[in-house]
């Protein structure tokens, strides 16, 4: 799977936006810098972005500039949140997870009941996947046990989690400043999804 990129100037016109306005946002950290890729065609170098990824970040801005500044909004889309620390009661009472995949987060992980910015994020990408049924338990434990193992890496960079299957047997990926990936044909993808993505959910969860 491949993720669809779009040109600068696509983009642009797209989104009704100056070329201004893109590196202003860029400058005040509301576009992460990893999204700013830069390919070579066959007239020179160009600009892509993530497509999926970049119209759904500026439709956010426009929508919500109206009330915050651009240093609000910043905060809001930075993932660091790592000064963060909570109770597990609190995370549970604040509907940012069930208390079924507290238990199974706290079973499986072994750790205390505060809750610091790495294990919030764990605890919310099971709650995420396994609401949605895209995974299953054995599933869930495997992509825990690979974000526990990564969380210097999660923290510092932009990254997704892929769990694959093939022949009844699963997988999970850490992708780091992912710019696309790619399986044999046998391979399905059962669960995809962007951790800064689930930062900024978490971060409205938490206003």
């Amino acid at each position: 799977m491949n993720e669809e990129l779009i040109s600068k100037k696509d983009l642009l016109d797209l989104a009704g936006i100056s070329y201004g306005q893109l590196y202003r946002w860029k400058r005040k950290d509301l576009i992460p810098e990893d999204w700013f890729i830069r390919k070579s065609t066959f007239t020179g170098q160009e600009t892509f972005f993530p497509k999926d990824k970049i119209l759904e970040r500026i439709n956010k801005i426009q929508t919500m500039k109206e009330n915050l500044s651009l240093d609000e909004l910043a905060d809001m889309f930075s993932p660091n949140i790592s000064d963060l620390q909570l109770e597990a009661d609190e995370v549970v009472g604040r509907n940012i997870v069930s208390k079924s995949v507290m238990d199974f987060y706290l079973e499986n992980e072994k750790g205390n009941h505060q809750f610091h910015f790495s294990r919030l994020l764990e605890v919310f990408v099971l709650e995420k996947l396994l609401q949605s049924g895209e995974i299953n338990l054995d599933e869930a434990k495997m992509l825990l046990q690979v974000l526990m193992d990564n969380r210097d890496q999660v923290k510092q960079k932009s990254a997704d989690l892929v769990v694959t299957r093939k022949l009844g047997l699963s997988s999970c990926l850490l992708l780091i400043n992912n710019e696309g990936f790619y399986f044999d044909k046998g391979t399905k993808i059962a669960a995809h999804v962007s951790l800064v993505s689930c930062m900024e959910e978490i971060k409205s969860k938490l206003g």
